[in-house]
């Protein structure tokens, strides 16, 4: 660990009967940071030397944490790193999108050891949950395959689909809401089906979660993706932690109503891949098609450019509402193919004014994001290790 290099931690607290929040702390640290010393945790931490000492000695007998090669500073006492041990635990992630589900494994760390996916069949819940079910299950046998003890270790499945959740539709058949699906008890059958810890969130949330690991959002505290799917969405990331508002729908920026031709209309029925297939008219069903709309929009493709034109326009008024009522460090657009996100930030230049326009900015106010089409899955799968492993409120309140 470099003296000079900040450590980004939470504190963590001396007072009795906190063992639960400290362990989180420390564990929340080295992932991080990497491996550190145990004078390095405690400086970062502020907890005691006897206490992080004592934790660590607990985390290497659960197998979450191991030391390294000793470290010599300078004339000082050589000093002993500590990293997390990525077999420590192990996660699924599952998105159920439109027209198809993905499924990942990953470590404590976050690495990716498994992927699949399969082909969502029309016909809502009652088809399409079968095949969810199936996908995680051939995750998990190939997870079990590869690693004996990864059955034991597997702390949840993290589940994430488009919002918003819990309101009244109209009508039923509406492609952009996934009514039947939102109105389905799918935490229960999941759970049911698979005999373990099921968490659900949005898919832009779970998107801004992946962007925090190891993307643009890494080291933040303050950041929002601008989620551009088959729908849209914003995650945001506020204060150090993700926002989800009071029944989960937090950033259903895609739902925010314009004008156009003299009627409202919703920004994600204009700007989303939804729109972007519609004007192509191409299936969305169709095999390769995220790899399809890249290749086409790198070789600049007319039809393309030319929708990219009208949607850059009210993705560029999105961007300024943003900043405006978030003031994030900055907006990462994220979630659309290489070739047509950069194509479309560069589109959106020059942004609008806003309070986020102002000198000396580190960052800039918009910047590319992941643009895989797994990172959904992937960071629906930290949701689980975060439950079991990040400081949160609720396990200061344990006894």
């Amino acid at each position: 660990m470099d003296d000079n290099r900040p450590i980004r931690a939470t504190s963590g607290t001396n007072h009795e009967g906190t063992s639960a929040h400290n362990r989180r702390v420390i564990i929340d640290a080295l992932r991080l940071n990497g491996a550190l010393s145990r004078a390095d945790l405690a400086r970062a931490t502020r907890l005691t030397k006897q206490t992080v000492s004592n934790i660590m000695e607990e985390l290497e007998n659960d197998g979450l944490v191991t030391s390294r090669e000793t470290v010599r500073r300078g004339r000082g006492q050589p000093s002993t790193p500590y990293g997390l041990v990525p077999e420590g635990a192990f996660a699924i992630g599952l998105q159920i999108d439109r027209h198809v589900t993905r499924a990942i494994a990953v470590d404590l760390v976050g690495n990716v050891l498994i992927r699949k996916e399969a082909n969502l069949p029309a016909g809502g819940p009652a088809t399409g949950t079968p095949v969810v079910l199936q996908l995680v299950q051939d995750v998990r046998a190939e997870l079990k395959q590869r690693v004996a003890q990864a059955e034991k270790r597997l702390v949840g499945l993290g589940a994430a689909m488009p919002g918003p959740f819990g309101i009244e539709q109209d009508d039923v058949d509406n492609p952009w809401m996934m009514g039947p699906w939102q109105r389905f008890p799918l935490l229960e059958t999941l759970s049911a089906g698979t005999g373990l810890n099921v968490t659900l969130q949005n898919d832009a949330a779970a998107c801004a979660t992946a962007e925090r690991m190891v993307g643009a959002a890494h080291g933040l505290d303050h950041a929002v993706c601008l989620y551009v799917g088959y729908g849209i969405g914003a995650g945001l990331i506020l204060g150090g932690e993700l926002y989800s508002g009071a029944h989960g729908n937090a950033g259903e920026i895609g739902m925010a109503l314009l004008t156009a031709g003299g009627r409202l209309t919703q920004l994600e029925h204009r700007a989303s891949l939804a729109s972007l297939y519609d004007h192509l008219g191409v299936d969305p069903m169709a095999p390769d098609i995220y790899a399809l709309i890249n290749d086409r929009a790198a070789a600049d493709d007319p039809e393309i450019l030319a929708w990219i034109e009208r949607a850059a326009v009210d993705l560029r008024w999105s961007v300024q509402l943003i900043e405006t009522v978030f003031d994030p460090q900055t907006v990462i657009l994220c979630g659309a193919p290489a070739a047509l996100a950069t194509r479309l930030i560069a589109a959106m230049q020059p942004l609008l004014p806003s309070n986020a326009d102002r000198p000396g900015r580190s960052l800039p106010r918009l910047q590319l994001g992941m643009t895989d089409p797994w990172a959904v899955a992937r960071g629906a799968a930290a949701e689980p290790i975060g439950h079991a492993f990040d400081p949160r409120f609720q396990a200061i309140l344990k006894s």
